[in-house]
């Protein structure tokens, strides 16, 4: 069954240089692109007077520069965290130590998952910082603004557990139907989804709550361009990751019976550089699949369990 999505990999930037999405907002994209990153990391300044700072990315001084330079003089009073992976947040303290501002996100989480792996497969250690206190603490529908911006959390859990959303309100900038979409969706892949953090049930249900937003126009997302449809393509990716873990459950049925196996089978022919970010998305799927009492992993559950279809 094919499970194809069609990525938009084009994306008008330049590394240091501010470019408006719209009025009010303004994108700089950090010089760390990978095969996790693409280009790289995406930071958002929203506000005309007083501003806000969404992700300040990797360490990196030069990125730093270009967003201070971008603000103008302009104080930036808040730093709002998507989630606390490392390439969104490793540059976190000197943004706070050259702006004086408050931090905001959704804070400590607990992981959930029964997975056990010291997972370095993919992106480095792709775990974020369960112990991170803003100063600010954001929960789902919860508000923040000043002088001419606000937002609106949305809690999109499933990639890490503490990923917000954040939908931009009207608020003096006239922007409407902006949704500041971190790694949740993003145009030009799809999102890893890598346990013990990530959570492929969370993951599909905060599809779910992002496909049911009727007036969302756009997403801005947290690495690649600006994604149009945003209904739709939350859809298609829900489906995506529902035809993937159909083709999971029928290589297990197959008899594929280790995670490298279903590897193999599903993802043939995938760059090797990606197999082992491929292989924490096959674990996930895994543990989804046996909450939903269709397969039966060895215990403990981790890249080593052996598979059996139910």
């Amino acid at each position: 069954m094919a499970d194809k999505l069609t990525f938009r990999t084009d994306m008008d930037f330049a590394y240091g240089v501010p470019k408006e999405m719209a009025p009010g907002v303004l994108r700089l994209v950090a010089n760390n692109p990978s095969p996790f990153t693409f280009k790289g990391t995406n930071a958002y300044l929203i506000g005309t007077k007083s501003l806000a700072l969404i992700d300040p990315g990797p360490k990196d001084k030069a990125h730093l520069d270009a967003i201070l330079k971008a603000a103008a003089g302009r104080p930036i009073t808040h730093i709002i965290i998507t989630h606390t992976h490392a390439d969104h947040v490793a540059g976190l303290a000197d943004a706070i130590a050259a702006t004086g501002a408050k931090t905001a996100g959704f804070g400590p989480y607990e992981i959930t998952s029964r997975v056990v792996t010291d997972r370095r497969s993919s992106e480095g250690d792709h775990g974020g910082q369960a112990a991170f206190h803003p100063d600010i603490r954001l929960g789902d529908g919860d508000r923040l603004g000043d002088v001419d911006w606000a937002v609106t959390a949305i809690h999109t859990p499933g990639h890490l557990p503490d990923h917000h959303c954040f939908a931009l309100e009207g608020t003096g900038i006239g922007a409407t139907g902006i949704v500041f979409s971190g790694d949740h969706i993003m145009g030009w892949n799809t999102s890893i989804v890598a346990p013990p953090e990530g959570r492929m049930g969370d993951y599909n249900r905060s599809l779910e709550v992002l496909a049911a937003r009727p007036n969302d126009t756009v997403y801005f997302p947290g690495h690649g361009g600006q994604v149009a449809q945003p209904q739709r393509v939350a859809k298609a990716y829900l489906l995506h990751r529902r035809m993937r873990e159909q083709s999971i459950h029928e290589a297990i049925k197959a008899g594929a019976t280790t995670i490298p196996a279903v590897v193999a089978r599903v993802y043939a022919g995938l760059d090797p550089r990606l197999v082992p970010a491929a292989s924490m998305s096959v674990l996930a799927h895994v543990e989804h699949l046996e909450e939903r009492g269709l397969i039966r992993p060895s215990h403990p559950l981790s890249m080593a369990s052996s598979l059996a279809a139910l």
